[in-house]
């Protein structure tokens, strides 16, 4: 493990601070908890804490000692000063005189603590660092570490490798048993520059921030070494197919069949993150994942984010996708009974109420591919691909030099379903699009940038596709929450179908299409070439059509249902002179959408479109609407607010219809009115 500090990257972020006011020991701890939340394999995602022992006065001008300890909800890699809450030591230190502790209590007596009552919650290890004399005190979950302590004979292993210089804690649930017990372990050998926490991570500590790193990198290198000098070839590999499909081919299957059932038709989907590298590929094509995937994780937190392992698929064929979705299914289900059977056996231990956590996988290995990280949103899936990757490093190393023997599941249930932590799951509401992937045509126009914006801030990652890749990434950007933009004429049918693969192959799949992309030409019915009215119907028909089709393609494979949502536009049911090539195609894109409403209510596709006129957009561009309101003798004002209720109706108006279409999910072969009234576009 490389040793990271820099004393003039040290020193300058003590000066950028200074200038803060935050004192130079907070401004080093600061540095060194980045060095090791910029780890992963020592830290990922909220996981290990650091803490400084200090003064520190408050609001009253009172001085105090304090704890400064890493507070929940951070993350160290890019940690703040307002990071690591000031905690009043003379509490901290008068709870080791108690006989016990519960969760609740603990933490709200450190929240009465607080020397800023607006702080976050400290560390549920808070005490653990307290009860430890040294200054400054820094804990990870080493991924090399774990190799170590996730054995049956950990404590004699450490032993061999660590000499006495590091104290040894059996496995104890975080919270205040585990800080008297690691406290009296070092009491009994002071000497000691750290201490080992069994199936857990470790601690090191010293009274300078560069001695406490050091410690750390030291001790972890330790392990990494041993690990390299003593291991063996881990794993013997599976037979895997001559031609194996390709990951984005199997995501819609996989997607579809861990989305979270939520009862009436309707689903919790999830996105996807794909990994692969030579060291996931000799994991995940071990003869032993299957087996290895039901012992547990390598340190308990993992459970959160992963819960209690990996599930395992076989892996795929090319050209056999249809039997290969049908495989997934039975593996899910396979997985949410043995997740069942886990809830239940362990929750009949005891007479706490607890409501059991959905049963899908948020890790999947398949084999001869890599793996997957699945969430509700694609920050989650990144998390759980990343908690993957760091598996994968602490089961191969535990593998390399013994036999892989986490904590027992029945241990992991108390974390995985601890008070504080259902609290925290409880508080966390997903957004109405959370976990659902919307394609958006045209989406670099006024009404397109509008309903990815508006989609993106209900939860949804968007593809925004337009025919300028440029537009079309600025307006994912401004989107937000992960978008894409991607480039496509939607007039070309591969590159149709190369967008919905990109946006396979970046989430999984796609629950939402707008097909919204269009063009106006001008002119007599009877006057008008051929060439325009079939480059009309190229665009503003058959590319719907296209659309549609790639749409209803992914979602039968994924077969959770999905939504079509097309904007058909006022000329559909009132024509305007002139705009013939325009209302024609439009007028066969309006029963279009409610010949996918018939053809395909059956497997839960929904098909609506949206009626709108009158919106500046690249159709009615400012030139246009100046042009008109002078020939119709009116302000701009006025004839933009031509209608019942005289107002000017806005692209974002277009996308709220957009929105309720997509989350009225007793609604098909619907056509909503967004003009502001105008009776002879009036539907039924």
């Amino acid at each position: 493990m490389q040793n990271l500090w820099n004393d003039s990257h040290a020193e300058k972020l003590v000066e950028d601070y200074a200038k803060k006011g935050v004192a130079r020991d907070l401004a080093l701890r600061v540095y060194t908890t980045r060095l090791l939340g910029g780890e992963p394999r020592l830290v990922l995602h909220g996981g290990g804490n650091t803490s400084l022992k200090t003064t520190t006065t408050d609001i009253l001008g009172r001085e105090w000692e304090v704890l400064c300890v890493k507070g929940s909800g951070w993350d160290m890699g890019v940690i703040e000063p307002a990071g690591l809450p000031a905690v009043k030591m003379d509490t901290l230190l008068a709870a080791r005189s108690l006989g016990t502790l519960g969760d609740e209590d603990m933490v709200a007596m450190q929240r009465a603590s607080l020397i800023d009552p607006g702080s976050p919650n400290p560390s549920i290890e808070t005490l653990l660092h307290a009860f430890l004399p040294q200054k400054f005190v820094d804990h990870t979950h080493s991924t090399a570490i774990l190799a170590l302590v996730d054995q049956q004979d950990s404590e004699a292993l450490c032993k061999k490798v660590f000499g006495a210089k590091m104290g040894f804690v059996p496995y104890i649930k975080p919270g205040f048993d585990l800080a008297k017990a690691a406290a009296d372990i070092y009491d009994a050998n002071p000497q000691v520059d750290g201490l080992i926490l069994d199936k857990h991570g470790i601690f090191t500590f010293a009274e300078t921030a560069k001695d406490a790193y050091d410690l750390m990198i030291q001790y972890v290198t330790m392990a990494e070494d041993y690990v390299a000098r003593n291991g063996k070839a881990p794993f013997k590999p599976v037979a895997l197919p001559a031609q194996p499909a390709a990951p984005a081919e199997i995501e819609p299957y996989l997607r579809g069949a861990i989305a979270i059932p939520e009862g009436d038709g309707k689903f919790g989907r999830m996105v996807c993150d794909f990994r692969t590298s030579p060291k996931i590929l000799d994991y995940v094509n071990a003869d032993t994942a299957e087996e290895l995937a039901t012992r547990g994780v390598s340190t308990p937190d993992l459970s959160i984010r992963i819960k209690t392992g990996p599930m395992v698929l076989p892996a795929p064929e090319a050209g056999k996708l249809d039997q290969y979705g049908k495989v997934i299914r039975e593996k899910v289900a396979e997985y949410a009974a043995r997740y069942k059977n886990y809830f239940e056996t362990n929750n009949a231990a005891d007479d706490v109420e607890r409501t059991m956590l959905d049963t899908m996988p948020r890790l999947t290995l398949v084999r001869g591919l890599g793996l997957f990280g699945h969430g509700r949103s694609m920050k989650e899936a990144k998390i759980a691909a990343d908690v993957g990757e760091m598996l994968v490093e602490a089961v191969t190393g535990a593998e390399a030099i013994g036999s892989f023997h986490p904590l027992a599941l029945s241990d992991l249930f108390e974390l995985e379903y601890w008070s504080l932590e259902q609290a925290k799951l409880a508080s966390n509401k997903p957004k109405p699009l959370s976990g659902q992937v919307a394609l958006v045509t045209g989406g670099a126009g006024a009404i397109g940038a509008a309903t990815a914006k508006l989609f993106a801030a209900q939860g949804a990652h968007v593809v925004v596709v337009d025919l300028d890749e440029a537009k079309a990434q600025a307006a994912a950007k401004q989107a937000g929450n992960a978008s894409i933009g991607v480039g496509a004429d939607v007039t070309d049918p591969a590159a149709v179908r190369a967008a919905f693969d990109r946006a396979r192959a970046v989430f999984g799949g796609v629950d939402i299409v707008v097909s919204n992309a269009g063009a106006a030409w001008e002119g007599k019915i009877g006057e008008l070439d051929d060439a325009t009215l079939r480059k009309s119907f190229e665009l503003n028909f058959f590319a719907h059509q296209s659309v549609a089709q790639n749409a209803v393609r992914l979602f039968k494979q994924q077969g959770t249902g999905g939504v079509l949502l097309f904007n058909a536009s006022k000329q559909a049911v009132n024509p305007g002179a002139n705009f013939g090539a325009y209302g024609l195609p439009k007028a066969a894109t309006l029963f279009l959408s409610r010949q996918y409403a018939l053809d395909y209510g059956s497997i839960g596709v929904r098909s609506n479109a949206v009626n709108a006129d009158r919106i500046r957009s690249g159709l009615l561009t400012d030139e246009m609407i100046a042009s008109r309101s002078t020939s119709r003798g009116l302000s701009e004002k006025d004839y933009m607010g031509g209608n019942l209720l005289g107002l000017e109706v806005r692209a974002e108006d277009v996308a709220q219809a957009f929105l309720h279409q997509a989350l009225a999910e007793r609604t098909t072969a619907d056509v909503t009115t967004v003009d502001g009234g105008n009776i002879a576009a009036a539907l039924r």
